[in-house]
């Protein structure tokens, strides 16, 4: 396990019962494991936040979850956030100031839906609050009564940027994926370049244009990653990135 790259997740803040506590879903850990072949290290997004310089020079990548809470809407918009919208401030605060900081560092990332919203407002980008109730889009939430199995399946179709990472990982055109997300991309951040779009014409994908590896999905290519073969190559092109970096950090130490 020690040759392994090790990839930090940033915590959620989850109340159970009478105490607070900093989770990561298992299928996120897992995901790491079985389809990046790395090992998964717990980043704890306290207040104030950790010494993140320090952390993600301990770490070959970073995977940006997602999560039941949404970004505070005060970070990319002067909107108020709706009635019941569920936050995580400190989530907000770690992750924020860690991205631009890991592609500074050329550190691999990761981010899959709330992770992705949080890359896009990181770099400027804005967001709408509920998708559904924008002309012209299509409702991209899950039926929360269906089993995982349905909520999880093939919801619709992307098509992929000819050219771009995900068309050259898929090798194709266009791709089925899962949609779960209230939230999306209204506003796309300053050096993103879009990798992939719904049939609404939603944004779906993107990747950062400066070097190394910075992608980000709105869809949850972590459920079951290895029975899907488009998303397995991409937690594997994920890997392949940690891997290099966990090369680079060994020469530099042996240095």
């Amino acid at each position: 396990m020690a040759s392994l790259p090790l990839v930090g997740l940033p915590t959620d803040h989850k109340q159970i019962g009478a105490h607070p506590f900093l989770a990561v879903g298992e299928k996120y850990a897992r995901a790491v494991v079985d389809g990046a072949d790395a090992v998964p290290v717990l980043l704890p997004t306290l207040e104030p936040a950790l010494p993140l310089r320090q952390f993600l020079e301990s770490v070959d990548g970073i995977l940006l979850t997602g999560s039941v809470s949404n970004i505070e809407p005060h970070h990319y918009s002067d909107e108020s956030s709706y009635e019941g919208n569920l936050l995580d401030p400190k989530r907000d605060a770690t992750n924020l100031a860690l991205i631009p900081l890991a592609m500074a560092m050329g550190v691999p990332l990761l981010a899959i839906c709330r992770g992705f919203q949080e890359v896009n407002v990181a770099f400027g980008g804005g967001l709408y609050q509920k998708v559904h109730e924008q002309p012209g889009f299509m409702d991209h939430r899950e039926n929360p009564d269906d089993p995982l199995e349905k909520q999880y399946g093939p919801a619709h179709a992307v098509a992929l940027t000819p050219g771009g990472v995900l068309a050259d990982i898929a090798g194709a055109e266009s791709a089925h994926v899962n949609s779960l997300h209230g939230q999306g991309i209204s506003r796309l951040g300053a050096g993103l370049a879009v990798e992939a779009v719904a049939p609404d014409g939603l944004i779906e994908a993107f990747r950062h244009e400066g070097a190394g590896f910075l992608m980000g999905v709105q869809w949850h290519p972590e459920w079951r990653v290895r029975e899907n073969p488009f998303y397995l190559s991409l937690f594997q092109a994920f890997g392949a990135a940690c891997r290099a970096r966990a090369a680079q950090r060994t020469q530099r130490n042996d240095s």
